[in-house]
């Protein structure tokens, strides 16, 4: 049976009311309706993070540091050497920690000033790594690569040279002007963001590995060469997460749609289901906690055969992420 970390229904019911956008402040005192996340689907970025997957401790360095990421004392405050500053702003971006306004100007996202600095500065909770998972995923102008391999390749087993070989394959048929080596050396770096190699496993968390490895979403073949995503339950995602996951995807791909179907959430580019790597039953489960946990606003039906979502109420996507940390720091 599936792990499934639901808050108590009497702090999570109160948000889901016929939200069309939540206008009103929550009772941790945050205006729901003033921000969205979103991505610039109409870009694809490529390199940027030097060679380096980000660290522990990192993305709390790219927001509290970000006075000094476009300068030189950056190396002094942060303690690393001049190539690790400009991978720790990459990630603080691709992440969705930090944006750029006007074009030029670095500051601190809406979502990464109540993550990093309200909800979980530290990471300490495993539903924040799944949360920056999902949003690193659906920055593909900051990371592309990373996108693309969970929302558009669809087989179960892979390994560098086949990436690069799908990767350099998608870049020429839609225009993509990026070189070969690139694309390498970008799945080099995608592979050690979820594949703790032998000497990271046998060190301290706060020192090489990435944290998405905890993740557990890629495990290496016993032949050295391959690799395979880690298909079925994810014992550590919540479902309020699985929930801001999901209507943040409805909110993407079928903003005007009160359906969509189960094959859909599960195998949909983008989806939740191939984001997180669900299969059908624990996806089922989650639907089913969701209809629960949201009084209906969410439901799973089933007609003539046809499991069906129907989204009776909007729910604005970030509700589950504030109802989670309510009751996680309570």
């Amino acid at each position: 049976m599936m792990q499934l970390n639901i808050i108590p229904k009497h702090q999570g019911a109160l948000l889901f009311q016929s939200l069309s956008v939540c206008t009103k402040e929550t009772e941790m005192g945050v205006d729901l309706g003033q921000f969205m996340i979103l991505s610039e689907h109409n870009r694809f970025g490529f390199g940027g993070h030097e060679t380096f997957p980000f660290r522990y401790g990192w993305l709390k360095k790219a927001v509290d540091g970000i006075q000094v990421l476009g300068d030189d004392r950056a190396i002094v405050e942060l303690g690393v050497g001049k190539n690790m500053v400009r991978s720790i702003r990459h990630w603080g971006l691709a992440t969705q920690m930090l944006r750029v306004r006007n074009g030029r100007q670095l500051e601190v996202s809406e979502i990464g000033r109540l993550l990093m600095q309200k909800w979980d500065p530290y990471l300490e909770d495993p539903a924040s790594m799944w949360l920056i998972h999902w949003l690193l995923i659906y920055n593909p102008a900051r990371a592309a690569v990373w996108h693309l391999v969970f929302t558009s390749y669809t087989k179960p087993e892979f390994t560098k040279g086949l990436l690069v070989e799908f990767l350099s394959d998608y870049a020429a048929r839609h225009g993509l002007k990026v070189k070969e080596s690139t694309v390498s050396r970008d799945v080099d770096c995608f592979i050690r963001s979820y594949v703790a190699s032998r000497s990271d496993r046998e060190l301290l968390e706060d020192s090489f590995g990435c944290p998405l490895a905890e993740l557990a979403l890629i495990q290496p073949l016993r032949d050295g060469e391959g690799f395979r995503f880690a298909i079925g339950p994810k014992p550590t995602l919540p479902l309020e997460i699985f929930g801001y996951s999901l209507f943040d995807y409805l909110e993407r791909v079928a903003p005007t749609r009160q359906t969509l179907s189960l094959s859909e959430c599960l195998y949909g580019q983008g989806s939740p289901g191939q984001v997180f790597k669900l299969d059908e039953n624990s996806l089922i489960e989650y639907l089913e906690a969701l209809q629960e946990y949201t009084e209906g606003a969410a439901l799973l039906d089933e007609t003539a055969g046809l499991k069906q979502l129907y989204c009776r109420r909007k729910v604005a996507p970030l509700s589950f992420l504030d109802a989670y940390y309510a009751g996680w720091r309570t």
